[in-house]
């Protein structure tokens, strides 16, 4: 008898989305299988998906939209199911900032010339992110939905047994990678 095949998810894929996913976003287009508002649900079963993987897409969703997002992607989780996080890191823009590292942002002088400029810009991706992210925050709103436990992980590696898992990983200077259990 063989093994079930992994099922993972790719939340907030964008308009380039990786093959061997079932990939999701809010806009269409090709290889996106599910176009959809997480804040309207996912047309999804629950318990559904071993992993679930989100780079740079929770940020677009304001504060008060946060913990209803995370809740809905613990749902579609199997038991013990993962889901990773990859995540703007408010503490190292702000680290560069203190120390006066204009080169650790990706924001041309064109656009701000300023190092405040460059890190307000940087951190709402000229008014895209509408929430910002350190690990205890992250951490804070996961438990809140229903996680039982958190883990902060290094770009490319993995706390869970999801090899696979980290395959999305990257925009690693400015990334923080979390890791939550269902």
């Amino acid at each position: 008898m063989s093994e079930p095949a992994i099922r993972r998810l790719n939340w907030g894929c964008g308009t380039e989305p990786p093959k061997g996913w079932i990939n999701c976003d809010i806009k269409e287009g090709a290889g996106i299988d599910l176009s959809c508002d997480i804040r309207d649900g996912l047309p999804l079963e629950a318990s559904s998906f071993d992993y679930v993987v989100s780079v740079h897409a929770l940020p677009e969703l304001p504060y008060p939209d946060l913990e209803p997002a995370l809740i809905e992607l613990h749902r579609v989780l199997k038991p013990d199911g993962v889901l990773r996080l990859g995540l703007p890191d408010l503490e190292k823009a702000m680290r560069a900032y203190a120390e006066g590292n204009a080169d650790y942002f990706l924001i041309p002088d064109d656009d701000a010339r300023s190092l405040g400029g460059k890190l307000i810009v940087q951190m709402t991706w000229y008014g895209y992110s509408k929430s910002m992210y350190t690990f205890d925050f992250a951490e804070e709103l996961l438990y809140r939905s229903g996680f039982r436990r958190v883990v902060r992980c290094e770009y490319g590696e993995t706390a869970s047994e999801h090899e696979g898992i980290a395959a999305l990983d990257n925009r690693e200077r400015e990334s923080l990678f979390v890791e939550a259990f269902k």
